[in-house]
């Protein structure tokens, strides 16, 4: 006999629906899979053969009969154990030991050799398949059920073994769909770092609340413990939460990179990413065979923090040109072609040289002017080109250690960050940000008067401000405006723009 059921593959970030046809016949004992399956897929047979038996049916492998399962379409690379589910009940129905309608219903789920069914990566993916092909039931383990009931008008129902699964098709059991109320997960996060736990450094705050309110990306330079690093890692304290639409999407991407946490089936907390500077290009960007989402995309709709900026590789670093331009990674392999999201504001930090001390009043650099020329060279002018702000974070005295700054605190900045934010939402109709404005928006809404525009003329020519750079400023300028609510950039929003880009003791 021959059966169909449905399952699904994840290709980059979403998912397609995979046919599972299974024909069960007559002959001598053989059970095979075809249709690209990997490693996990190929060996899913014995786990399928094994959970049957303790399911209380007769396993393929103990008596005479042919299995041949495959996999369509054929040409799509298989992985991973989440077949084995659809893979038991096609050779269950195939062998006419179980009857149900498997047309309007998708399954998932690893197999235990006892039968239990254990938890998948990508689910969200998955409800989401579901619903767009018209699917009314995803059957699927029960640790997964929170992640899939954030999609509505598909029934979810989480089984905890394959039993269950099968007494739920036949009638003999009722399972409850589930649904997932997105607003339990939505709350206020509680943030580890308050900007106000950060004493002095206001010009480096006030960076970090434009870099905050347009996603510009920030360098900051600066002698060691002076908290380049803990200033990083407040900046997700004053950035807006994220919309339910930007909570799916970030959320989408940790479900299938595996980082999800169970008891979390949706991220409301900007992603904050951090990779040490040893990190890959293929970990930083994304890729591998078949590709996976790296670093950048991780940081999707967060800060990607680059810390000891000029220690990581130069390609690494150059292969960040192209995403920060664009907010996305195209990956291109032999057989694989994927675009993958990376709307990410990057953050890096750096020390003047290598001990860290040049032009430090205080304590004298012990490097050669050639070690810092060639740390310096390390960071490339079109990658540094692409940085809208860039501040030097100087070593504090005593008494601005102990001041306190009630002024700065997170909630007092974010408040001022979510108010620029709702006005670029209204000015572009959409979720976007000053640091994504195209060329045709910036003639539009960066207009500045002709005393503006002297200054302007003058930079460009004497060669301190590049074509793109040009540009970059006028979007600074528009989120200071923004954040003083006001309609048209002044020359004192162009002015301050202006000193976080001229860089002549930043590397």
């Amino acid at each position: 006999m021959l059966s169909k059921v449905y399952s699904a593959a994840i290709v980059g970030l979403d998912a397609q629906i995979i046919e599972v046809e299974v024909d069960a016949s007559y002959g001598l004992r053989h059970f095979e899979i075809v249709g690209l399956p990997d490693k996990a897929v190929e060996e899913s047979k014995e786990r399928v053969g094994a959970a049957i038996a303790s399911s209380g049916f007769q396993s393929p492998h103990h008596q005479p009969v042919r299995v041949l399962v495959s996999l369509a379409p054929a040409d799509l690379k298989k992985e991973g154990s989440l077949y084995d589910l659809p893979i038991a009940l096609g050779y269950l129905l195939a062998a006419e030991k179980i009857k149900f309608n498997p047309d309007d219903k998708i399954f998932l789920g690893e197999l235990a050799l006892d039968g239990r069914l254990r938890a998948i990566k990508g689910v969200l993916s998955f409800a989401l398949a579901a619903r767009e092909k018209g699917f009314s039931e995803l059957i699927l383990p029960k640790e997964n059920v929170l992640e899939a009931g954030l999609i509505k008008r598909v029934k979810v129902i989480g089984a905890e073994n394959l039993k269950e699964v099968i007494d739920y098709l036949a009638g003999e059991k009722e399972i409850l769909p589930r649904e997932t109320n997105p607003e339990d997960f939505l709350k206020t996060p509680d943030y580890p770092v308050d900007l106000g736990y950060i004493k002095g450094q206001e010009y480096a705050k006030r960076a970090l609340e434009i870099a905050a309110a347009g996603s510009h990306h920030l360098l900051m330079t600066g002698p060691p413990g002076t908290g380049k690093t803990l200033l990083a890692k407040a900046i997700i304290s004053i950035l807006p939460p994220l919309s339910f639409e930007e909570s799916l999407e970030v959320t989408k991407i940790y479900s299938i990179a595996g980082l999800l946490p169970r008891n979390r089936p949706l991220i409301n907390l900007r992603p904050f990413r951090s990779p040490h500077h040893t990190s890959s290009e293929v970990a930083l960007i994304g890729g591998g065979n078949p590709p996976r989402p790296g670093e950048i995309t991780l940081a999707h709709r967060g800060i990607l923090f680059l810390d000891e900026f000029p220690e990581f590789h130069r390609d690494v670093l150059e292969s960040l040109r192209q995403p920060i331009e664009e907010g996305q990674i195209t990956v291109l392999r032999a057989k694989h072609s994927l675009s993958l999201p990376a709307r990410f504001t990057l953050i890096a930090a750096s020390n003047p040289c290598p001990c860290g001390f040049y032009g430090n009043p205080e304590k004298k650099c012990s490097c050669t002017n050639s070690q810092i020329q060639m740390y310096r060279r390390k960071l490339s002018g079109p990658l540094i080109d692409r940085v809208d702000l860039s501040i030097n974070v100087p070593q504090l005295k005593y008494e601005k250690l102990i001041a306190p700054d009630e002024e700065n605190c997170s909630v007092k900045i974010r408040g001022k960050v979510e108010r620029a934010r709702q006005i670029q939402r209204e000015r572009f109709k959409k979720e976007k940000t000053n640091s994504e404005t195209e060329i045709p928006e910036i003639k539009k809404y960066c207009q500045i008067d002709s005393k503006s525009e002297t200054l302007l003329r003058n930079y460009v020519d004497s060669g301190k401000l590049s074509a793109r750079g040009y540009h970059r400023v006028l979007k600074v300028a528009r989120t200071i405006a923004d954040l003083e609510n006001s309609e048209k950039i002044s020359y004192d929003h162009l002015s301050e723009a202006l000193t976080y880009r001229i860089r002549e003791e930043s590397i």
